[in-house]
């Protein structure tokens, strides 16, 4: 770990309450939420270009190769936004 020490990280897992998981994983899950967002409380999926950038990817392919499992749930989202713009369908 870069400036978080595994002792630190430990006790950051233990006063929140949550399940462990490695630090890395903290990234991921990050990518992966944004990439999703959350439909049901009005949260629109990040666009893959957005992600990208935070996760410091050089090429968006980068991130959509790690992240492709995020990608059917784009594509109905998309799918509903342009059936909504196209015929006002919610």
């Amino acid at each position: 770990m870069n400036n978080l020490g595994q002792h630190e990280w430990m006790d950051l897992i233990k006063a929140a309450g949550v399940r462990w998981i490695k630090f890395h994983g903290m990234r991921h899950t990050c990518a992966t939420l944004l990439l999703t967002g959350d439909r049901q409380r009005g949260i629109d999926p990040t666009p893959v270009h957005i992600v990208a950038e935070r996760l410091g990817h050089k090429n968006v392919s980068e991130t959509l190769e790690t992240y492709a499992h995020c990608l059917p749930n784009m594509q109905r989202s998309a799918a509903r936004a342009l059936a909504s713009l196209l015929y006002g369908a919610r």
